[in-house]
């Protein structure tokens, strides 16, 4: 297939190097950073070299002549260049074939089959019902998504989860404050939310107001409380259902809610068993993971009061994610300060379920901060979710005056903000740059694929026929995409397809503001590259979840 040009040259240099007796040589085939330097580069030549103690130049000659024989006339130059990279740069024939190809394949341009058949879960967004969403969760959910949809473009069958404390501390203090406010029936997450922040409060300023707190989070825990469990679940409903509304508009579903009610019995009876075959041990009541041995530290999955901790309880969730729906492969999305977190359940994980420890992997995220820093909702400050998108959306309505025009405007804004950084890395969100048209940004890609739908639309006669010599730009960097976004899947690196895509816009405004499409030369294979451009952008944004606009 003509869209797997990339592992054609791999496998065309893999036989080039076997040829001249380094077939075990590891090498890269990748795009050049710079475009003059071609389609293509490989490092082969600079590996093989070493290994068989040749001179460079000779090595680089002899791998050049096999490719050129192997790739014929779709390869238009082979070029040595630097230190003994090799360059290879596609004819037009072979270019406009890959563009007439990204046109016919539709909606499956840039599906790939690394992952084809595999089920993969990926846990994110994690909310805990009796708090508002907050920005971090929306980094998250975000991010979660993405991969997700990225993962599921290679052929995986994805099943999306998210974990909830839905008992607990926080869960008691918002309990309380519905209780003082006389609240049995309540009716909103931000009621709830107020409640909570009210708790914490409380709980922080009168030693007997957080004696109440713990004996209520004990019956919590117990369950025994008729009408304490019967507001428990009202809560847990209401929270559920505003963070449900949210998921909509970002344009997320998931097919499991797990809960900390439900893993932390059996994360505490496997932990209890792990004990007696002596992967845990007791210190000084409490029931911990010395985690010193694999050059980590230790953490305490059982507290002397007998309570089962974080920890404890992921180590159910693994397990009751496993009995619910197997998989080949778990995700975790969490924010980065986590991370430690995960080094040790991983570690107590591989000595209790190898298997499950070895398929299950952590992606972290950084912290998402608006110009006034991180917040948090202990003070009651917090930044919520909902609060962002209804900001960024108030502005996007200055400009666009139909509300769903707006709302996708906004939810591409902040999810193109997040997704433009590696996973790993905090944001500053600047709601003034998240808006802009000027590049960079998700209502830019918007409205590139909203002036080539324009150009597409208009009524034309006779187009003009023929080709030009050498492709545009626009061309070159189309052609990438299917390597782009499998890259971006194996990777969990969701930037990597931001990054393209927001180069692909600046190419097609260049080719848009430089060239004449309609009645130019050359106006079919323009319009041709038009309805390419168009899908590409379509597929890419789908893949990152940021919706794609017919006007704006």
């Amino acid at each position: 297939m003509l869209a797997l040009m990339e592992e054609r040259i791999r496998e065309a240099v893999a036989n080039a190097l076997e040829t001249l007796s380094a077939p075990a040589v590891a090498f890269v085939v990748e795009r050049p950073t710079d475009p003059t330097h071609g389609d293509y580069t490989t490092n082969a030549a600079m590996a093989a070299a070493r290994v068989l103690e040749k001179n460079l130049r000779e090595v680089a000659s002899d791998l050049a002549r096999h490719l050129q024989n192997a790739l014929g006339a779709d390869a238009s130059r082979i070029e040595i260049a630097g230190p003994g990279f090799v360059n290879i740069t596609l004819s037009q024939g072979a270019v406009s074939l890959l563009v007439a190809e990204a046109e016919a394949r539709g909606e499956d341009w840039g599906k790939g089959n690394a992952e084809k058949g595999k089920r993969v879960i990926v846990e994110y967004s994690n909310p805990n019902p009796f708090k508002e969403m907050h920005i971090g969760h929306l980094m998250s959910t975000i991010i979660g998504e993405a991969i997700s949809r990225l993962v599921e473009n290679e052929g995986a069958i994805v099943a999306r989860d998210s974990y909830g404390g839905d008992v607990g501390p926080h869960v008691a203090k918002a309990v309380w404050g519905l209780q003082k406010a006389g609240i049995t029936e309540p009716t909103t997450a931000r009621e709830i939310g107020d409640a909570y922040a009210e708790g914490s409060r409380a709980y922080e300023e009168s030693p007997e107001i957080q004696a109440e707190i713990d004996a209520l989070n004990k019956a919590i825990y117990v369950g025994t409380d008729a009408d304490l469990m019967e507001l428990w679940r009202k809560g847990r409903d209401i929270s559920l259902e505003a963070f449900r509304d949210l998921y909509r508009v970002l344009g997320t579903k998931f097919d499991y809610y797990f809960f900390e009610s439900e893993t932390a019995g059996p994360g505490e009876r496997i932990v209890r068993d792990g004990l007696a075959k002596g992967i845990f041990e007791e210190s000084d009541g409490a029931v911990i993971y010395r985690g010193e041995k694999k050059g980590l530290h230790t953490l305490v999955f059982i507290t002397s009061r007998g309570t089962p901790t974080y920890e404890a309880k992921d180590i159910g969730l693994a397990f009751l994610k496993e009995e619910r729906w197997p998989s080949d492969h778990s995700i975790i999305i969490t924010a980065a300060e986590q991370s430690g977190h995960f080094k040790v359940f991983f570690a107590a994980l591989a000595e209790i379920g190898p298997a499950l420890a070895k398929k299950t992997s952590h992606v972290p995220h950084g912290f998402l901060r608006l110009m006034t820093g991180k917040m948090s909702s202990r003070a009651g400050n917090v930044i919520t979710a909902a609060g962002l998108i209804q900001e960024v959306e108030g502005r996007a309505r200055e400009k666009n005056k139909d509300p769903l025009i707006a709302e996708h405007v906004a939810v591409g804004a902040i999810k193109y903000m997040i997704l433009r950084q590696a996973p790993g890395s905090d944001i500053v969100f600047d709601e003034e740059k998240s808006l802009s048209l000027e590049g960079d940004s998700g209502p830019y890609l918007q409205y590139a694929l909203v002036r080539a739908k324009s150009v597409i639309a208009k009524k034309i006669g006779a187009p003009a026929a023929g080709a030009p010599r050498e492709p545009y730009v626009l061309e070159r960097l189309l052609i990438h995409f299917p390597e782009i976004a499998a890259r971006a899947a194996r990777e969990r690196s969701p930037n990597l397809l931001t990054t393209y895509l927001t180069e692909l816009a600046g190419a097609w405004n260049a080719f848009y503001a430089e060239e004449r499409i309609i009645g130019g030369d050359y106006e079919a294979h323009k319009l041709m590259l038009a309805r390419a451009f168009a899908q590409t952008m379509v597929n890419g944004l789908k893949l990152l979840g940021i919706p794609a606009l017919e006007k704006m």
